[in-house]
């Protein structure tokens, strides 16, 4: 696949874009009307959406803003799973792949805010001078690894 923006090249954006294919195919599926699913559909969304824009940004307090919402969004697509599953309209076996991509996202995404400096304490990003914010494809795979 050809990329135009640096934010296809991170590994944590491609595994967010099959999640979400695989999220479609749920959706189109389960026909009763759940307000689950567009809570899982508008979660699922988010968390590329949020990558991207988080990676675009220059400074280091709204790259962290924005990957924390992208992680957010990944625990709000898990628990949207979760009341999937409770009320019978999939079950835990079609669930499972979906969320094991969620952890690897949530993961991956965790790993970089720690790069960043975020304080978990606080929920702030601490600002330290010589922080390299730009990520490439063989850093995020370096934080997957931790």
């Amino acid at each position: 696949m050809r990329t135009y923006f640096d934010h296809e090249k991170l590994n944590v954006y491609q595994v967010a874009l099959e999640l979400n294919g695989w999220v479609g195919a749920l959706l189109a599926v389960i026909e009763a009307k759940a307000a689950a699913k567009d809570q899982l559909d508008r979660a699922a969304t988010s968390i590329p959406l949020n990558i991207a824009e988080g990676n675009g940004k220059f400074s280091q307090r709204d790259r962290t803003r924005f990957f924390d919402i992208a992680r957010g969004s990944a625990l709000e697509a898990a628990a949207s799973l979760d009341v999937l599953v409770s009320r019978n309209l999939t079950t835990q076996e079609q669930v499972s792949p979906a969320k094991e991509q969620l952890v690897q996202i949530v993961n991956v995404l965790m790993g970089l805010l720690k790069r960043l400096g975020y304080d978990f304490k606080s929920g702030t990003a601490v600002v330290r001078e010589g922080v390299d914010s730009s990520f490439s494809s063989e850093q995020e795979q370096e934080q997957q690894k931790e």
